[in-house]
């Protein structure tokens, strides 16, 4: 399956990209193993993606959880979370 990816703020300057098309394997079924995929490439993306770490994401621009399904052609986006006054 094909999806979008987006990378925003410190999560961006992080991994170095705001946005990738990335082929997932058939395994990968959700938001949260998008998110274990991506760790596995090791360096920045384990630690910047790390389980316990501050972090949103999003399925086709609504925010969601780890559980939420993906879908050929969908957008996952993945930011710190957002605090202001």
């Amino acid at each position: 399956m094909q999806i979008e990816l987006r990378f925003f703020a410190s999560v961006r300057e992080a991994v170095g990209t705001g946005k990738e098309t990335l082929r997932v394997p058939d395994e990968v079924q959700t938001v949260g193993q998008v998110r274990s995929f991506l760790q596995q490439r090791g360096g920045v993306w384990a630690e910047t993606l790390a389980e316990g770490r501050a972090l949103r994401m999003a399925f086709n621009q609504q925010m969601t959880g780890a559980d939420t399904p993906i879908s050929e052609g969908g957008e996952v986006a993945f930011f710190p979370p957002v605090t202001g006054g």
